[in-house]
């Protein structure tokens, strides 16, 4: 899938806008209140952040990955900007980030979501067909803990 016309995807950590960034990530439910040297921290120790800008040059969705670049993939922080929503940005990034390089042998992709099961199964993403095989250990969010 292209970006529609107008729009540019940009790994370059150094040209996302955080404050934007951490403006919507803070109204979420998975992050609610992250602050911006949180959200600063974390993109940096990603294995790859995604941005995508309007033709303004205003920052109008971000996506980062962590991964192990071999075998293991986890989708984090996907979002668009409302007032950008339903023009495909968000599978651009995914899209992106499957064709990535650096990310050509990895077998398993993860994401959580609570509300956008359907914008990832076209893409592939399913629930786990083994869930008994899958823990976790989840602490409730606290902005800078």
């Amino acid at each position: 899938m292209e970006l529609p016309e107008g729009y540019q995807l940009t790994e370059d950590l150094k040209r996302m806008d955080f404050d934007r960034v951490t403006a919507w990530l803070a109204q979420t439910y998975w992050v609610p209140g992250i602050s911006k040297a949180e959200m600063e921290r974390s993109a940096q120790n990603s294995a790859l952040v995604l941005g995508i800008f309007d033709k303004q040059g205003i920052q109008v969705a971000f996506m980062r990955l962590v991964s192990d670049k071999t075998r293991f993939a986890y989708l984090m922080d996907v979002f668009v900007d409302p007032a950008h929503r339903g023009k495909g940005l968000a599978t651009v990034m995914v899209q992106y980030a499957f064709d990535h390089p650096d990310f050509k042998t990895v077998i398993q992709w993860v994401l959580g979501t609570r509300d956008a099961h359907e914008v990832y199964r076209p893409l592939g993403f399913k629930e786990f067909e083994h869930p008994e095989r899958w823990m976790s250990r989840f602490l409730p969010w606290r902005s800078e803990r």
